[in-house]
């Protein structure tokens, strides 16, 4: 049935299905605890959906806070909301009296709704209800996730109306005791309400995924385990900027009980959730294997495996780089898996690559493949600093020409040149590749500096 109001003047808009109401009546006090709309530079839309062939839902003097009319549009079933339904819609004043489908809607069927007052983005938790118009809610808060919603019902059915309000309409307004200000105020304290709930959604997502951010960047960039080592340790890591925080790059560092100090650096290819977690699960692998003893082209067939039975799909791969230094810190092996050679200065000398000739393929991309070890002699003092390709694939300048690794070596000796070392080397290097790019750059990059001092 429609409300019993008087009819106001209505101007036909062009779109089928919606009209504006007229009225020059100032806006009705919003009252205590309301919550004042925004200002707003188009007006409010409402859209109404009640069951009565003349569509004769009309109220007086429907204004937003500035005086402005709200326009309205009015649906006789879910199919006419659906597409009438479009980004301007503000609110949704859903007459419960509509006949409902006498189906069972699936509990995703709320999806967006969040329970009371609606998150605007929480998928709700309410068993589906076998009240036809309840029902009919529950398909209204399905087609708009996003929307307030308002629901009308008769004065005796306020327990309907609690649990309406229960599984994700933002109020109920009573039949009998509508009139155009309090339904002014309603669409008003629905609209913020609803946006105050999916900005207060967003906060908690976002508190939600810095935590697991920090639990996965606890696992991607660990504390170096270097007791008993006289080797100086640095690193920094700079996620791509299309990312959150984190990529797939990964680094750790362990000193095994025989004194060697063991090394390594990594780079899943790609840039999403699951590249990063497998990053995660093979910098474990790796120290967990490297402590029991395994080292070179055994230690990386091993991780072959762990990455093709973790991987989720075929395509992806992994380049890793591991040096592991001699006791007496004098000589290093170096296995490269389709990774970047390491850069390697000593004093009065100028910084150049380690040998990367013979190296074997990158995890993932060949069954059976194997890693030479190659003997490298350090000297008694030096620098070794590993690092993942996002360091040299930034661009120089506008053109697209990239640093590449004879660019890095220049750059690290001009900072080297002017004294810097351990962390401000490193600082200095990766900040030089983002100014270089013109921005930040667009892949991950991690880096890893081991020094020594003889003497």
């Amino acid at each position: 049935m429609p409300v019993p109001v008087p009819r106001q003047r209505e101007t036909p808009a062009t779109e089928s299905g919606q009209a504006v109401l007229h009225t020059a009546a100032p806006p009705a006090s919003t009252g205590a605890g309301v919550a004042q709309a925004t200002p707003q530079t188009t007006a409010l839309t409402l859209l109404v959906i009640e069951d009565d062939p003349a569509g004769g839902l009309t109220v007086p003097e429907i204004l937003d806070a500035d005086g402005h009319r709200i326009r309205l549009r009015t649906a006789r079933n879910l199919t006419e909301a659906e597409r009438l339904l479009t980004p301007d819609v503000h609110c949704i004043l859903l007459d419960l009296s509509l006949p409902g489908t006498g189906a069972r809607i699936p509990v995703a069927a709320a999806g967006a709704s969040g329970g009371a007052g609606g998150s605007g983005a929480v998928t709700a938790t309410t068993t589906a209800t076998a009240d036809p118009q309840l029902a009919v809610l529950h398909q209204v808060l399905r087609l708009a996730p996003r929307h307030a919603v308002l629901v009308l019902t008769d004065e005796d059915d306020a327990e309907r109306a609690a649990e309406a309000v229960r599984v994700g309409a933002q109020d109920f307004l009573f039949r009998d005791e509508l009139d155009g200000r309090l339904l002014s105020r309603a669409i008003r304290y629905a609209v913020e309400r609803k946006r105050a709930d999916i900005a207060q959604y967003k906060l908690a997502e976002s508190k939600l995924r810095a935590q697991e951010n920090a639990r996965l960047e606890r696992g991607l960039l660990p504390t170096p385990l270097l007791e008993g080592s006289d080797l100086r340790f640095a690193a920094r890591y700079r996620p791509g900027r299309s990312r959150a925080l984190l990529g797939g790059d990964f680094y750790d560092t362990v000193r095994t009980p025989d004194g060697t100090v063991h090394a390594m650096i990594g780079d899943v290819c790609g840039h999403g959730p699951d590249e990063a977690a497998l990053g995660v699960e093979l910098r474990i692998a790796w120290r967990a294997l490297t402590l029991a003893g395994l080292c070179g082209d055994d230690l990386l067939a091993t991780l072959q495996e762990v990455l093709e039975v973790e991987r989720p799909c075929e395509e992806i791969f992994a380049t890793l780089c591991t040096v592991d230094i001699a006791p007496d810190g004098r000589r290093a092996g170096l296995c490269l898996a389709g990774h970047p050679a390491p850069l390697i200065s000593r004093p009065g000398r100028r910084a150049r690559l380690l040998p990367y000739e013979n190296s074997g393929p990158a995890l993932g991309l060949l069954p059976r493949a194997r890693w030479p070890r190659r003997q490298v002699e350090l000297g008694g003092t030096w620098s070794l600093m590993l690092y993942t390709d996002g360091l040299i694939e930034g661009r120089i300048g506008e053109g697209k020409e990239r640093l590449g690794q004879d660019g890095m070596v220049e750059m690290i000796n001009r900072h080297l040149d002017r004294g810097l070392s351990g962390e401000s080397l490193l600082e200095a290097s990766v900040t030089e590749a983002r100014r270089l790019n013109g921005g930040e750059l667009t892949d991950d990059v991690a880096v890893v500096l081991l020094s020594r001092s003889e003497g």
